[in-house]
């Protein structure tokens, strides 16, 4: 009867694990003042794999993300232009095989700039490097992210939670965009929130574990 148990949870894993990240267009996205996306620029030359890792060129780093920022930012229509650049430094995509015990994680790390068109100026001094996580979901605990998602699938989920932290970041200096400081308190903190849930791990049912 465990035994059985088992299988089925194997297969309902396997099921969960074909899901993909949340689309950003079905969040409920935050204000963001007079912003509105110009060039979205993603350079990948440099890019350093943290093993033990699947493999993923730099170009195929450079559609998907440039694809997510599209998608995040894209819709937003203020009154005054302004570019997103990053710069992909490291990844590791988590690869099957790998005992569960060690719970392997993908990451990215970026580094991010934001120019103002106007003003032709980067708005701050030094870009913001980001160490973004897959995060893990009840099936990737159980067998690893490695075997319950596709490579494909780990780069998009890494890519979306990307955008999202490019964002997070880009609340905490209202004054860029001209956002109202308490409404840009309130949306950070719902980001924060959201970053939290997607990226940190969940923790196994009990019964799971065993």
């Amino acid at each position: 009867m465990r035994a059985l148990s088992r299988f089925a949870l194997l297969g309902l894993v396997l099921i969960l694990g074909a899901c993909a990240a949340t689309d950003p267009l079905e969040e409920d996205l935050p204000d963001m003042g007079d912003f509105r996306l110009a060039y979205n620029i993603v350079v990948a030359d440099n890019m350093q794999q943290v093993p033990p890792s699947r493999e993923a060129s730099g170009e195929e780093w450079i559609e998907i993300l440039t694809a997510e920022i599209d998608r995040r930012f894209g819709g937003y229509e203020g009154d005054r232009l302004y570019h997103i650049a990053i710069h992909v430094d490291a990844y590791a995509l988590a690869p099957p095989g790998i005992p569960v015990v060690l719970q392997p994680r993908s990451i990215l790390v970026i580094s991010a700039n934001v120019w103002d068109d106007e003003l032709q100026a980067k708005l701050h001094d030094d870009p913001e490097q980001l160490t973004i996580f897959e995060g893990a979901a009840p099936e990737t605990m159980i067998i690893g992210s490695g075997l319950a998602r596709s490579r494909e699938e780990q780069m998009q989920i890494l890519a979306r939670n990307a955008a999202r932290r490019i964002q997070l970041w880009m609340l905490t200096h209202p004054e860029w965009f001209s956002i109202d400081e308490d409404a840009a308190a309130e949306a950070q903190a719902a980001l924060e929130a959201q970053v939290a849930e997607v990226e940190q791990p969940v923790e196994l049912p009990e019964e799971a574990a065993e």
